[in-house]
């Protein structure tokens, strides 16, 4: 059973090689979708698709590494004794930090931020597949990031504190 989308939907990187310039041309067309905003984006070109999934991956990848170090960082002293605990409290809340800053610096203002390579079969088939030459298109779907970044933020900040009051009793006291 297929959903008709409208145009505003579903925007296709069709794989038509018109000329020496086409791999600029298809990057050029990924780049317009985006900040278009459109829900779905299917990228028929091998090497643009593979490079769009790998800086998602990358995206995702920093954001998970915040959480999981910055609640170590915020765990840690409850589970272990308080002399050893800082051994591995504060290089994961710098760890922490230090992806934090990455992601606000390189990712939170790139348009592909907001999007999340789909790999739900049954959503796939709800899309235009059919009309594609490429038998592997990446298929990215827009999602609301807005909690995703408040939680890594709130996260990495409560680390940053930690940490700071952390080094503060160790080395002023």
């Amino acid at each position: 059973q297929r959903v008709s989308l409208s145009a505003t939907d579903c925007y296709i990187v069709h794989e038509i090689y018109n000329g020496e310039n086409a791999q600029d041309q298809f990057e050029y067309e990924l780049e317009q979708a985006l900040e278009a905003q459109y829900k779905y984006i299917v990228i028929e070109p091998t090497r643009i698709g593979d490079e769009t999934a790998r800086w998602i991956t990358v995206g995702n990848c920093l954001h998970k590494t915040t959480v999981l170090a910055g609640t170590a960082c915020l765990f840690t002293p409850l589970a272990l004794p308080l002399d050893y605990s800082h051994y591995i409290s504060l290089p994961a809340g710098v760890l922490s930090l230090a992806c934090c800053t990455l992601y606000g610096i390189s990712w939170q203002f790139d348009p592909c931020c907001k999007y999340q390579v789909e790999y739900d079969a049954y959503k796939l088939s709800r899309l235009p597949l059919h009309t594609l030459t490429s038998s592997t298109p990446v298929v990215l779907v827009r999602k609301d990031d807005l909690h995703r970044k408040r939680l890594h933020n709130t996260i990495a900040l409560a680390a940053l504190v930690y940490c700071v009051k952390k080094i503060y009793e160790l080395y002023a006291v």
